[in-house]
């Protein structure tokens, strides 16, 4: 499946978009490893849990669950929050 990857995380993809596969969202960020070391750790942490300033979307629905199923034909886009004062 085709992965949306936000700008701040391309230095590990060298694209916006990139292939990867996984039957969950982990089983997708451990692809996404294999292929573009160092991006999973931005984006999960050592708890195997989404960090604060990241958003998952599979088909436009925010999913913070990394046990979420996935199928082939899902889209799936990596969001960094922006937050500030």
């Amino acid at each position: 499946m085709k992965v949306l990857v936000p700008g701040a995380l391309r230095s590990y993809t060298g694209a916006s978009r990139v292939e990867a596969a996984g039957d969950t969202l982990t089983t997708l960020f451990d692809d996404l490893e294999r292929r573009h070391p160092g991006l999973r750790f931005r984006v999960v942490d050592e708890r195997n849990v989404l960090r604060p300033n990241m958003r998952v979307f599979v088909n436009g629905r925010c999913v913070r669950d990394l046990g979420h199923a996935l199928r082939p034909d899902d889209d799936v886009a990596i969001v960094l929050a922006l937050s500030g004062g």
